[in-house]
């Protein structure tokens, strides 16, 4: 679970933000972190285990603290299945009916499916934009609808430098990211008149499960931070892997106030290993 809480600042007090893929990784420290600086979240995802457990941390780590100092927000569990539009549609009406109107969503959810461009099953291709692309798709159309009606809103889709970058074993992902991203932008562009402002994060390689289930012996984070000439990657300039929290923080960042007037963007975080 996220460890990097800060103090209340109440930043994102009087808010409701929801998030997918919540249940680990980048979405759990997503959710977190919105929680701790004020946010009402509705921490989504699929699976049950991820994100009740992820609600127990967050009560845990608040019953911790003094009275003075416990965030304003909460942190609430919701199964949901991004690439299930009924559902999607269901927890929306839910979230919004028991924590308010979504002001903020943050699109994470997401899979990797590896292997050679030319020899990719037709079902790895398929399950991978059924979830990094539709599942955007879904959501972003069921919540973002509602904001414009209201006057404002932030939608941020957690993408990858991938998608702007070609890899090596990585088509479908790098594919399906791109095609989030894109939409996530023409969405923005939409609404923007509707003062809905629409941003895309895009790490690199993170310390996340996803990442480890790629590293098969004691040597290869070290070999992602240096680059890979038989791969085509030029490693990472800062010489670290990314924490799921460098991400949230990026992403805190594009929701709050302080990025009212920034909409229709890509933000690497990736400690510059796509040299851009």
């Amino acid at each position: 679970m996220p460890e990097h809480i800060p103090e209340r600042n109440g930043e994102f007090d009087g808010r409701t933000a929801l998030v997918t893929g919540a249940g680990q990784g980048i979405g759990a420290a997503v959710a977190q972190l919105l929680a701790a600086l004020g946010a009402r979240v509705a921490a989504t995802d699929r699976a049950q285990d991820g994100i009740d457990a992820l609600a127990a941390e967050w009560e845990r780590q608040q019953s911790k603290r003094p009275e003075n100092e416990r965030s304003a927000g909460r942190l609430e569990p919701y199964v949901m299945d991004v690439t299930d539009r009924p559902s999607v549609d269901r927890v929306v009406a839910r979230a919004e009916r028991e924590l308010g109107p979504i002001d903020v969503l943050v699109n994470v959810a997401g899979i990797l499916r590896t292997g050679p461009a030319a020899e990719l099953s037709a079902r790895d291709w398929a399950e991978t934009f059924h979830v990094n692309t539709d599942g955007v798709f879904h959501v972003s159309q069921t919540v973002a609808p509602l904001m414009a009606a209201r006057g404002g809103g932030c939608v941020i889709t957690v993408g990858s430098n991938a998608a702007g970058i070609p890899r090596t074993g990585m088509a479908a992902y790098a594919a399906s990211k791109a095609a989030a991203a894109m939409f996530t932008k023409c969405l923005g562009l939409e609404l923007a008149g509707s003062g809905v402002r629409c941003n895309v994060v895009a790490p690199g390689s993170t310390d996340t499960a996803m990442q480890r289930a790629l590293w098969t012996d004691p040597g290869a984070r070290q070999r992602v931070i240096d680059g890979d000439p038989s791969t085509y990657r030029t490693g990472i300039p800062l010489g670290r892997i990314a924490e799921p929290t460098d991400i949230a923080d990026a992403v805190a960042f594009l929701a709050s106030d302080r990025a009212r007037h920034i909409t229709l963007q890509e933000l690497y975080v990736d400690g510059g290993a796509t040299l851009r």
